[in-house]
């Protein structure tokens, strides 16, 4: 591969990817997704080989090279393509820092069209730059006033290792208090998901909030967020007769 000629390793890449298609795969990919996507059906363990064999190859390209890739595959369009890019970066993950994080930021302005891109993006690549720069995590807040739902999203899922490892409650609680009136329902389920990690790591903050603010949740997000807690704990969120939050 010629990192002087991004255009020309996409279509060698496309065409190993359309090698390992699977037509019946692709069909079930198109009614799995619930919007229109662009896929020639090749399955997530063959995407997983391909990005090990690419990214040794590209390894010791110049940043700027690798970049133009990565923009060059987004551009193709196919959902395996914005996959490879998602299982490519985060073999860098440790060099990921505020350059990557608006890289980054710019792929879901322009790229993002699915949620699959959505958290390959937000739970890999943006979570590694806020792991290296913890401060990154607070250009959140901001993304959830986007016109753009899969940035809204985001915004909620790039903080998913966070949540996980009982960091930053404070940024994870005040990004959900602005997207919890959100009605798109790929933000719903993000903030449910990231709801759902805080959890097990901090369960009385966690189950404290989702009371104080159940009155503006969808019943979506709060069955999502419920969704590891024991069944008596669940019950008392997920009652019907639930107070209105004060806004």
């Amino acid at each position: 591969m010629n990192p002087a000629k991004p255009d020309e390793t996409v279509q060698m890449i496309v065409e190993r990817l359309t090698a390992l298609s699977d037509p019946a795969f692709a069909a079930g990919q198109r009614r799995f997704f619930q919007h229109e996507v662009e896929t020639v059906g090749v399955r997530s363990a063959d995407l997983h080989r391909l990005a090990r064999e690419l990214s040794g190859e590209i390894k010791g390209w110049p940043l700027t090279a690798r970049n133009r890739l990565m923009e060059s595959l987004w551009r193709d369009g196919r959902i395996e393509t914005g996959a490879l890019v998602c299982y490519l970066y985060r073999r860098f993950a440790q060099q990921c820092g505020v350059c990557e994080f608006k890289l980054f930021e710019r792929w879901i302005d322009r790229h993002v069209r699915n949620w699959a891109h959505c958290d390959g993006v937000a739970s890999w690549l943006l979570a590694a730059s806020i792991a290296n720069e913890p401060e990154l995590r607070l250009h959140l807040v901001s993304w959830t006033g986007s016109k753009n739902r899969w940035k809204r999203r985001a915004a909620a899922v790039a903080l998913l290792q966070e949540a996980k490892a009982g960091r930053n409650f404070e940024t994870i609680t005040e990004v959900a208090t602005r997207l919890i009136a959100d009605r798109d329902d790929m933000v719903e389920k993000g903030l449910g998901w990231l709801l759902k990690e805080a959890y097990p790591k901090q369960p009385e903050a966690t189950f404290a909030f989702l009371m104080e603010q159940r009155g503006r949740a969808s019943r979506l997000m709060l069955r999502i967020a419920a969704e590891k807690m024991p069944a008596g704990r669940r019950r008392e969120l997920l009652a019907r007769n639930q107070p209105r939050a004060r806004s």
